[in-house]
């Protein structure tokens, strides 16, 4: 709004900038801002991991049974429709959604938050030409901290998808886990989550950062329609979800194999992680790679999509970007 310290002279003047400052939205800055990002992020994770819950369910079949499912992925959901019924795909569906929600709220609000202190700590000139460095080091934090909130509910899925008997639900997996084996029994697996996850947001992140990056070197971003944008992220989100998939096919296949069951008796996580390696190889390690290439490509690739999306929707169009 104009005052008397900054009038233009004129009353006309001043009632036309008055009336266009009224309907110029602010700029969502602090707590406003990066709330509205985490929410984006819970949604977009939810939704697409949720969504997804059949794919995971025949993926994390093949890993940790690759002797009985052996016909791929296609040939995996005929062999689990087959044995249990078409109910069978939606195994973990609970867990899946609340525990994505949270991760994608921490991993996405995170990754903006960091970014953002990377910048003021670096200064914006310094922080853009080390640009690499800071969605590497923004993402491995969102992502530690975010995988302590998605890590109970991960493996509380994983019992589900791999004992089909063992509970009715999310409820009822979460509480017998609890009771039979203790708090300690969701964090079995939090070494491999971080060894998965980690490596897998910053490679996420990175290369979706370099690829709009490219795009946008070539298309007007400020121009850009809001279908043209979409596609982009589609675009992005794709190569990236390719990318992230093959850089953490082993962890993801040791942490399913570590949260099937309990440990032996005075077995600690990390032995059971080296005997767990031991046993896969290499080759062992990227099975059902086929399976999770699709998944997370398509994943991540929605998940872009949806979360620019539902940040311009709900007005979070502060953050700052130092991509050249």
């Amino acid at each position: 709004m104009a005052s008397a310290s900054t009038s233009t002279g004129s009353t006309k003047v001043d009632a036309v900038v008055q009336k266009v400052a009224a309907h110029t939205p602010e700029k969502l800055s602090g707590l406003q801002l990066y709330s509205r990002f985490a929410l984006a992020g819970a949604i977009c994770c939810s939704v697409t991991h949720g969504g997804l819950t059949p794919v995971d369910v025949v993926k994390t079949r093949i890993q940790l049974d690759p002797i009985t499912y052996n016909r791929g992925l296609i040939g995996g959901f005929r062999q689990v429709i087959a044995k249990e019924g078409a109910g069978a795909l939606l195994t973990g569906f609970g867990p899946t959604a609340a525990g994505y929600f949270l991760q994608g709220a921490f991993k996405f609000g995170g990754y903006e938050f960091f970014k953002k202190q990377s910048i003021d700590i670096l200064g914006y000139e310094t922080a853009s030409n080390n640009r690499t460095a800071v969605y590497l080091a923004s993402s491995a934090l969102a992502e530690f901290f975010a995988d302590i909130a998605l890590c109970p509910l991960e493996a509380t899925r994983i019992r589900l998808v791999s004992e089909p008997t063992y509970a009715n639900g999310l409820i009822g997996g979460f509480g017998k886990m609890l009771r039979n084996e203790g708090a300690g029994a969701f964090y079995a697996g939090f070494g491999p989550i971080l060894f998965k996850q980690v490596p897998y947001t910053m490679a996420k992140f990175v290369v979706y950062e370099k690829v709009a990056e490219a795009v946008y070197q070539r298309i007007d971003k400020s121009t850009a329609s809001d279908g043209l944008q979409t596609t982009v992220n589609l675009g992005s989100g794709l190569i990236a979800g390719f990318a992230a998939a093959l850089v953490s096919q082993p962890a993801d296949t040791m942490l399913s194999k570590i949260n099937k069951t309990k440990g032996l008796p005075g077995e600690g996580t990390t032995s059971r992680l080296i005997k767990i390696g031991k046993e896969l190889g290499l080759r062992g390690s990227y099975t059902g790679i086929g399976a999770r290439l699709f998944m997370v490509g398509v994943l991540t690739s929605l998940q872009f999509s949806i979360y620019g999306s539902v940040k311009k929707s709900l007005g979070a169009t502060g953050g700052v970007e130092i991509a050249k």
